[in-house]
């Protein structure tokens, strides 16, 4: 015997239809791409840390989920292409490619050199650029685009963010150690420029030119390199880290660590668990069967970013868009507590700095009582007052 259906849920499903047939008719694609650059990957250290060979590509498609299951009410359809660029090939090349098959929203991983030559393209061709991994000050300053908007956090946003914290410990005598590297030094000016920001004092500065393997002799070589002044806190800026991790325990004074090691500031930790962050964690380890990066996140948010804003400015045109991200009605939920907005000055996204040792969240900086005309979030990084961005690429 057949099972009669009710007049009412009739209506029903020819009304869902008819809505489901007219948002495929209407449905607008929005194609992102995520151009990542490889480099030489440095020897490692230790081999309990996994290798990523899929960074910021696990990020973006999730973000790629998320704008879809919005997209099916609205009529946009988002798609992502992923280009990884070996070692010593050219990424202008790829990035020409991308630009002639129509893409306007382009995610890069890429060096601070590399993204300088992307900038005057992007602005001919009206695409817009997302960096997810270059934290350089000067790219959000004079080296800054028009078209270039900064999701990861800048060395400035993090240097900040443990002065910040160091201010409230009244930690105020600091030990630099820096290595080499042209990060490092990024980093290690970032954290003198947040030292003066703040009050604080550098009692001792210190670069790592050792160039052997520090593993084996930590013990005796690290407490004689620290010795020096009375200070508070060991500040390391060591990015790829390659001596860092053999500071703790090995200092001549018994001091707290932070920098790049230690205490570090970071965009996302895989503890944090505020705000509903846990239900992301656990969708992106389901994903990709391991947990999300600072550059997983960034490559999240920026997909988001997008997909926020074609469906509220009710458009996919590259400029338009553009238009509404810097307007006061764009914002974007990061599970940090806090609307996300970019600055207008230099378009870097706002946004909190996780303070995490590897297994715990210490803090979320800015705290609220570091008052600011506009926004406790700006102040991390540079302020307009302090910026020298004029968008002249």
């Amino acid at each position: 015997m057949r099972k009669k259906i009710s007049l009412p849920k009739v209506f029903l499903l020819l009304s869902w239809l008819l809505i489901s047939s007219q948002v495929q008719a209407n449905n607008s694609i929005v194609n992102i791409a995520f151009l990542a650059e490889k480099v030489p990957a440095q020897a490692a250290l230790s081999n309990l840390d996994p290798v990523l060979i899929d960074e910021g590509v696990q990020g973006a498609l999730l973000g790629i989920k998320d704008n879809n299951t919005t997209g099916q009410f609205t009529g946009h359809q988002y798609n992502l292409k992923s280009i990884e660029v070996p070692v010593g090939d050219n990424v202008i090349v790829a990035f020409e490619s991308l630009v002639e098959a129509g893409y306007k929203y382009l995610i890069v991983d890429v060096q601070p050199t590399t993204l300088q030559k992307l900038l005057i393209m992007a602005r001919e061709k009206k695409v817009l650029l997302f960096n997810v991994s270059a934290a350089q000050g000067e790219l959000r300053n004079a080296g800054c685009g028009t078209n270039l908007f900064h999701i990861i956090p800048s060395f400035e946003m993090r240097a900040d963010a443990l002065a910040q914290f160091m201010l409230k410990k009244r930690w105020n005598k600091w030990f630099l150690v820096k290595g080499n590297t042209p990060e490092d030094l990024s980093f290690a000016k970032a954290i003198k420029r947040s030292a003066k920001r703040f009050g604080m004092k550098i009692v001792e500065e210190k670069s790592w030119s050792f160039q052997h393997d520090t593993r084996r002799t930590a013990q005796s070589e690290i407490p004689v390199f620290t010795q020096g002044e009375e200070y508070d806190v060991l500040l390391v800026a060591d990015v790829k880290g390659l001596f860092g991790d053999y500071l703790a325990m090995n200092t001549w004074l018994p001091r707290p660590i932070a920098g790049t090691q230690g205490l570090v500031p970071r965009a996302w930790h895989r503890t944090h668990e505020r705000w509903g962050a846990v239900q992301m964690q656990n969708r992106f380890y389901k994903q990709a069967g391991r947990w999300m990066s600072d550059v997983d996140y960034a490559s999240w948010l920026a997909v988001r970013t997008v997909g926020e804003a074609v469906t509220r400015a009710k458009s996919i045109d590259s400029m338009m868009i553009k238009k509404f991200i810097l307007s006061d009605k764009f914002s974007l939920a990061g599970f940090k507590g806090t609307k996300l907005t970019f600055r207008t000055w230099n378009q870097q996204l706002r946004q909190p700095v996780l303070l995490a040792t590897p297994r715990s969240i210490v803090s979320v900086l800015p705290h609220k009582e570091f008052l600011h005309p506009l926004t406790y979030l700006d102040t991390l990084g540079y302020d307009k007052p302090e910026s020298t961005c004029s968008f002249n690429q």
